[in-house]
């Protein structure tokens, strides 16, 4: 028979790479929210399981139990074939630890299948993350990478962390840039994956000396971040990146490539052209409709973006170190110079 395991365990072996864990709830299910890294099989498709559920709800329960039985009898053969695809040690779960995932391991036993069974399903890792955020002591650091828009914040947090330093990287977790047209081109995440990519993250980060982060909004997309992240960004040192206009408007060009994303950067650009002097409006729409992305975005930089950065700017009270760079490669090295103050021993930031 299969083997239950608890959610600590279970993610035990996940980090160990000892496991693969199996959602057997619908696509859309998995697509909601899902225990990062997990592949989805579907016990039942979307419309299945729609249909079991209002047998339960409008006929009984047996019935709803004998419709499950006829659906899945006639999809062993094919689910059974792609468990045995996977060689590695398996573990399902579906949203309470209930039919779906005990259905599933019983018959993968049956077919000398052997996995491992999530107790209390999705529900369980939900509230393992909720409780673990709100429980969580971080210690680090912060140094957060501020500067106007279009100056390579993010990229220049994603170089120094494939370089190996400690890096928070919110809008990746969240999967929007933070702006007005940050979602141009992604998928922005939800609250509950947004805060399944963030435990494993701040576990990973928490015994570094420091981390470094961008300075976000509390919202980014669809996410809101934590508090305690929030009150580390707003009492941490700053590194204001200053950079040409012409440079941060090239970043901005190659980062949300407008030619092909036109018709979702006009419906955003729609939200806030109210907020730009008439006449400055006027233009970057033109601009925009006449594929002039250059002049667009410079304008949107002068008129809209950089004031809006400066009135932030003047709220924090805590030291702000410039970094004048022409480039994102400049901005990188002068960071790494910058961070050799780091004590990692005494787990403090010297700012010298």
């Amino acid at each position: 028979m299969f083997q239950d395991i608890t959610i600590e365990e279970l993610l035990a072996l996940r980090d160990k790479k000892e496991l693969v864990m199996i959602d057997v709830r619908s696509p859309s299910e998995f697509q909601d929210a899902t225990i990062p890294g997990s592949i989805n099989i579907p016990f039942f498709d979307d419309n299945e399981r729609a249909e079991i559920g209002t047998i339960y709800k409008q006929v009984s329960v047996q019935a709803a139990k004998d419709r499950g039985l006829e659906i899945i009898s006639a999809k062993l053969p094919a689910f059974i074939k792609t468990f045995e695809g996977i060689k590695e040690q398996k573990a399902v779960f579906c949203w309470r630890g209930g039919m779906r995932s005990h259905t599933s391991a019983t018959v993968l036993a049956l077919m000398g299948i052997r996995t491992y069974r999530l107790t209390g399903g999705f529900r369980s890792y939900r509230r393992w993350v909720v409780d673990t955020l709100e429980k969580m002591d971080f210690k680090p650091r912060v140094c957060v990478i501020s500067g106007n828009t279009g100056a390579g914040k993010t990229a220049i947090l994603r170089r120094l962390q494939e370089d190996g330093y400690p890096v928070l990287d919110l809008e990746a977790l969240a999967g929007h840039r933070g702006s007005i047209f940050g979602h141009v081109g992604l998928q922005a995440n939800n609250q509950k994956t947004f805060e399944a990519h963030l435990v494993t993250k701040l576990l990973q980060l928490k015994d570094s000396p420091y981390f470094l982060i961008e300075g976000e909004s509390k919202r980014i997309g669809k996410a809101v971040i934590p508090e305690f992240i929030v009150s580390k960004k707003d009492t941490g040192t700053q590194l204001y990146i200053e950079m040409p206009i012409r440079e941060r408007a090239r970043h901005i060009i190659e980062d949300y490539r407008p030619w092909e994303n036109k018709v979702e950067l006009l419906k955003a650009y729609s939200r806030i052209k109210g907020r730009i002097h008439t006449p400055i409006a006027k233009d970057i729409e033109i601009a925009l409709h006449e594929d002039q992305f250059e002049t667009a975005v410079s304008f949107l930089l002068e008129h809209y973006y950089d004031p809006r950065y400066e009135h932030a700017m003047n709220k924090y009270e805590q030291e702000i170190i410039t970094i004048r760079a022409n480039t994102i490669d400049e901005a990188v090295v002068a960071i790494k110079e910058y961070l050799k103050s780091v004590d990692v021993e005494s787990k403090h930031i010297n700012y010298t």
